[in-house]
């Protein structure tokens, strides 16, 4: 279930202009999964990573957060 919140929460920030610059602004991990909390999307940690798809792309993430879940 939780994977399908990652790709649903990613979605919504691709549409979501506020939620994206919110989304950009998070430079850890529990401040991702907070974000996605506070929208209604409960995300596992271990669902951000391979062998997951990846869901978000690099302009929806902080630099740091590139490096650890798109390993860019």
């Amino acid at each position: 279930m939780s994977v399908a919140a990652v790709k649903a929460f990613a979605e919504k920030a691709r549409v979501d202009a506020d939620l994206k610059e919110k989304l950009k602004a998070c430079l850890k991990i529990k401040e991702l999964r907070a974000l996605a909390l506070e929208h209604g999307f409960e995300i596992e940690e271990d669902s951000l990573y391979p062998p997951n798809d990846k869901q978000f792309t690099e302009d929806q993430l902080s630099e740091r957060l590139c490096k650890a879940i798109l390993g860019v």
